[in-house]
């Protein structure tokens, strides 16, 4: 049994902890600074809970120390304390920010680290990811790489059409922040909202729009190697001009806890949610100028008798695949780990991993995890 601490015990922290709890092979302590938010965890044999404020060293350390590894489910803002600590201790370190500058951070404590430092383990940044440059190293030159992942309610009933499924804070950094992206071979940073583009998936309509740290490190991996590479999030159409109007021209960019305190007030939460995966890689194989697509769509469901939302299942299983692939031996074990390192075979054979699985990914004999979907 592998010695786990999860940090944060919200939506994503709970759903890490069922699935790794319910596993075999670890055992969890899930951390947060909130004791009623801790009430919430189901506790076992196997899944424990603490009171630990992240500001307080001291107590970091203490609760760390001598863990297989430390996972990290808190907001954005407090990424790096954790990833310091781990690195200090030797112990393994995985995230699931979307945020460049906190990324950044982590590929610095690596390169001294002796343990190994993963971040951006959840939906997007990291499976599509895995994904996107699973289609690219098949092209014998690519030319454009294209990657789209919303998490949308399936019965959408307000002007936005949206409602909250993932972290208030993260969402409004990705609207806020500049987005990487390669254009005509170069590395530029592009605004977030802009460069709205419309496609269909099953007769449904969609739009998508820059927001940032979709791409994790890709810019990093393929910058030399592709004319466009850019990441958009999927929205219902309409949603990108209110969020502009909120944003841009009543400057709420600039009080972000005033559009926090009104979407956490204003859009109710739902477990009845899709998560759309959409990825297109053109270029030239053979001598022919060629495009591939994956598309995939994953629904909320029920793990171990509650039911949690896509968002939830998909990003859980995402981090729960790595730490998997990292005790199995088959990650480094130590250093910086990109999310383009995982190899998409690895990952979709993993137990939590086949959450992705289309019916083409499934191998033979290996039966998927099952999930009773939602309604």
């Amino acid at each position: 049994m592998r010695d786990i601490v999860v940090m944060g015990a919200g939506n994503i922290g709970a759903t890490i902890a069922d699935l790794l709890g319910s596993s075999g092979d670890y055992c969890v302590v899930v951390a947060d600074r909130f004791e009623a938010q801790l009430r919430t965890i189901r506790t076992s044999e196997t899944v424990a809970t603490e009171v630990v404020d992240i500001a307080d060293a001291t107590a970091l350390q203490r609760l760390l120390g001598g863990r297989f590894a430390v996972l990290s489910a808190a907001p954005y803002a407090l990424t790096t304390r954790i990833a310091e600590a781990a690195a200090a201790l030797g112990v393994h370190y995985l995230d699931l920010t979307e945020d460049v500058v906190s990324t950044r951070r982590v590929k610095e404590l690596a390169e001294t680290a002796k343990s190994t430092l993963i971040p951006q383990c959840g939906l997007a940044p990291g499976f599509i990811s895995i994904v996107a440059h699973d289609l690219a190293k098949d092209f014998d030159a690519l030319d454009a790489l294209k990657l789209r992942v919303g998490a949308l309610p399936q019965y959408p009933s307000n002007a936005l059409g949206y409602n909250l499924t993932w972290s208030t804070d993260g969402i409004i950094n990705e609207y806020c922040e500049p987005c990487e992206a390669i254009v005509g071979g170069e590395r530029v940073l592009v605004p977030a909202l802009e460069e709205r583009d419309e496609f269909s998936l099953d007769g449904v309509a969609y739009e998508a729009f820059n927001t940032s740290g979709g791409l994790g490190t890709l810019c990093d991996t393929l910058a030399g190697k592709v004319r466009t590479l850019n990441y958009r999030t999927i929205r219902y159409p309409g949603h990108a001009a209110i969020m502009k109007a909120l944003l841009q021209d009543l400057r709420l960019a600039e009080r972000r806890d005033v559009l926090k305190d009104i979407f956490e007030n204003a859009l109710p939460s739902t477990l009845q949610d899709v998560v759309i995966i959409f990825v297109a890689a053109s270029g030239h194989k053979g001598g022919r100028l060629v495009q591939e697509t994956y598309a995939h769509k994953v629904y909320s469901g029920v793990i171990d008798g509650v039911m949690r939302s896509a968002i939830q299942i998909t990003t859980a299983a995402g981090i729960c695949t790595v730490l998997d692939l990292l005790a199995e031996g088959v990650l480094p074990q130590r250093g910086f780990v990109r999310q383009e390192d995982i190899g998409l075979d690895a990952f979709l054979r993993n137990r939590f991993g086949q959450v992705y699985a289309r019916t083409q990914d499934r191998r033979p004999g290996v039966e998927p995890r099952r999930f009773d979907h939602a309604a």
